[in-house]
């Protein structure tokens, strides 16, 4: 049996830059469901040599009223 996972970023919230690092905050959708994306890359050389993620899904309900982003 093969399962699709459907993945995709639908909107840039936030793109944040220090030295070679940099941040972006996103949203989009994971198995049909709303996640946000934390995405840290490190940059030597003009090219991405090292990801790191998080992916949270977003509840329908928040507890509070901030919002994800």
């Amino acid at each position: 049996m093969t399962s699709v996972f459907l993945f995709e970023y639908q909107k840039v919230h936030h793109i944040f830059g220090e030295g070679n690092f940099v941040l972006t905050q996103s949203e989009g959708r994971w198995n049909n469901k709303p996640q946000a994306f934390y995405d840290l890359f490190r940059i030597e050389n003009n090219k991405i040599v090292e990801h790191w993620d998080v992916i949270q899904e977003i509840p329908a309900q928040m507890a509070h009223s901030n919002g994800m982003f």
